[in-house]
């Protein structure tokens, strides 16, 4: 046979389309001559047939040849993605992976099938080629592969493309102003944001009910809308809870408490709060396994005996099914997630029915959406009556405050000057050490007319980085507040930073969200925290702290009023004097730093809720009764322990 004769009448039968004679006609030519063009066409020719899978193999068997042809492997991997063959694909992928580094259709068949077997790590070569692509797919996809860090250059520039690529897509323009915000970049906020606030006003909920819950938050004050941010996720079928709820469950003389979190490290904020808590729980009464998937790499920089806050149990490279099944087989009564729609979360373990009773607490300020909870726990600042409707769970409310504090490895501030941080020694510094996506334009509005309105006064702002205190500075400038007033500071150890707190003399908080770890570092080391009272639980998080610590006139009942107490205490700064000292001398007698006092009252929240389910009844609201106040320290001073230790 003349192979060449043959394969041109072959390619004239494909040609004018007579497929089936192309096929035979190939057959034969293949008992001779397996060149990569005869099964490129013997590909094509069956493509046309519909042998869909024997066309991917075809062109598997052309590319693989020495040398290798990515073209028709691509062709082999498109057609095996279409039919579901992961395995193909993946072998395939391992051959060309340098051809999905420009190529975006293969990118995004690579991502769909990695982030499907939640194999992220491996994607992110992708994300810049798939951000540079033609179509919607590509850009959806390239969305898909963010990290949750908002300071990558490489995150910013698949955000920032995506935007500019597409404005008018809800998905794209949200993600850009999660960016935006978190470099202070407000002009772009104020310009980009206006569509979303004006839809919103007008009851369109499109943009809410696609944003992230806890981004959301950053905008809307209103719990009525925090709570319809479903993001991506989808409501459980019905029946799903009491399902759990009245599943099988031996219950044991303690109670058994699993706590769930990527937060299990010292230097962790939740755990600065939370340590304390984990160390007193009674051990006669309750069983304390935390169910951990934080990063290794972080628990590992710590020298730390983690046994301390109870049995480590690691369900990091489990599924969700998987977790849940383990939390199962350790018979916990009470399964309590520390995340919540946050970083890191592993929420979704909750949905495939770990325990009888699932509760959410301090780690998202709000209602945990389309996740199965019984209860959330708060307290009557932050979770008022009115806001009962506002919730998926019910209300479990502790007496004072529902942020635990640890008394004893939070460090007291030693003495520095204000020369070692750069500040005017006779000015009066208020001070704002919040996040800045925690700044809106709003309150920076507010802080200039605070500046305005006294003299001699300067703000001192910590900034996350060049581009968030360029941003800052330039809006400060459009305001007409001279540069000198505005003081700039960075991120430094927690020890200095504790430190340094003590040199200002007013925080300032911030609205929507208020400092929440924040807030209670400063009211620790003695410094005042100035805070409007709120609208949904993330912005009234520094009215419950500063109740507990006994110092409620600084919660002002509007903006306004916020703006005119930061004014009248920096012209009367001898009330600063009074503050500063009454905060002091409640640091160990009043409830928010009294760790001892908080696990009681936790410990009889997790009781009732268990009394409950032993008896039968669903879940409902709770308010735990209150210990008789103090009227002795319930720890002393650590200036009067160094004392007793020098006698």
């Amino acid at each position: 046979m003349n192979t060449k004769i043959a394969f041109s009448t072959a390619s004239k039968y494909y040609q004018k389309g007579h497929y089936t004679r192309a096929l035979e006609t190939l057959n034969s030519v293949l008992d001779v001559d397996t060149s990569p063009k005869v099964y490129a066409l013997l590909a094509k020719t069956l493509l046309k047939l519909g042998f869909r899978q024997d066309a991917a193999k075809a062109y598997g068997l052309a590319g693989r040849q020495t040398p290798m042809r990515e073209d028709y492997l691509r062709e082999a991997m498109m057609l095996h993605f279409d039919d579901g063959n992961e395995q193909e694909v993946i072998s395939i992928g391992n051959q060309i992976f340098p051809l999905a580094l420009k190529d975006p259709d293969v990118a995004f068949v690579l991502a769909a099938i990695f982030l499907r077997r939640q194999q992220k790590e491996l994607l992110g070569g992708l994300k810049k080629v798939l951000a540079n692509g033609g179509h919607l797919k590509h850009l959806l996809m390239a969305s898909k592969l963010l990290t949750d860090d908002l300071n990558d250059d490489g995150n910013w520039h698949i955000v920032s493309t995506l935007f500019k690529k597409d404005p008018a897509n809800i998905t794209f323009r949200t993600l850009y102003l999660i960016f935006c915000r978190e470099i202070s970049d407000l002009a772009s906020v104020d310009v980009h944001a206006a569509p979303i606030m004006a839809a919103t006003a007008a009851g369109k909920l499109d943009y809410v009910k696609l944003d992230n819950p806890f981004f959301h938050l950053h905008w809307c004050g209103d719990e009525a809308l925090n709570k319809l941010a479903v993001h991506d996720t989808s409501p459980l079928p019905t029946g799903h809870a009491n399902a759990r709820r009245k599943a099988p469950h031996t219950w044991s003389d303690k109670i058994r408490i699993g706590y769930l979190s990527a937060d299990f490290w010292p230097d962790h904020a939740t755990m600065k709060l939370l340590q304390r808590i984990l160390e007193l729980h009674d051990k006669q009464k309750f069983e304390i396994t935390l169910f951990d998937h934080s990063r290794i790499e972080a628990q590992k920089a710590v020298d730390f005996d983690y046994s301390t806050w109870g049995k480590m149990v690691d369900v990091r490279n489990m599924s969700d099914r998987e977790a849940a099944q383990l939390i199962r087989d350790h018979k916990i009564d009470i399964l309590v997630d520390l995340k919540g729609h946050t970083k890191e979360t592993r929420v979704g373990i909750l949905n495939h029915m770990a325990a009888p009773l699932q509760v959410s607490w301090l780690g998202f300020p709000g209602t945990t959406i389309n996740i199965d909870l019984d209860y959330m726990i708060g307290d009557h600042f932050v979770m008022p009556d009115h806001s009962k409707q506002h919730f998926h769970e019910k209300l479990c409310r502790l007496p004072e405050t529902y942020q635990p504090n640890d008394p004893t490895h939070r460090p007291i501030p030693r003495p520095t000057t204000r020369a070692e941080h750069g500040l005017p020694e006779k000015a009066f510094v208020f001070a704002s050490f919040n996040g800045n996506r925690k700044i809106t334009s709003q309150m920076l509005d507010i802080w200039c007319n605070i500046l305005r309105r006294t003299k001699n006064s300067v703000l001192w702002l910590i900034c996350n980085g060049p581009r968030a205190e360029n941003h800052l500075a330039q809006r400060f400038d459009e305001r007409g507040i001279n540069r000198k007033r505005v003081i700039f500071t960075t991120r430094i150890p927690y020890h200095l930073h504790m430190d340094r707190q003590q040199l200002a003399d007013l925080g300032l908080d911030t609205f929507p969200v208020n400092g929440h770890t924040t807030t209670s570092e400063q009211l620790w080391g003695g410094l005042p925290v100035l805070t409007v009272k709120g609208t949904n639980f993330a912005s009234r998080v520094s009215e419950s702290l500063l109740n507990a610590i006994g110092v409620p006139e600084l919660v002002t009942p509007d903006l306004q009023g916020y703006e005119d107490l930061a004014v009248e205490l920096c012209n009367n700064p001898e009330r600063v004097v009074a503050f500063k000292e009454r905060l002091i001398e409640n640091r160990y007698i009043k409830p928010l730093f009294d760790a001892e006092r908080f696990c009681h009252h936790l410990e009889t929240a997790y009781t009732l809720m268990v009394d409950r389910a032993k008896a039968g009844l669903e879940p409902d609201h709770i308010d735990v009764p209150a210990l008789p106040a103090r009227t002795e320290p319930f720890q002393k001073d650590e200036s009067d322990i160094a004392a007793i230790a020098a006698e």
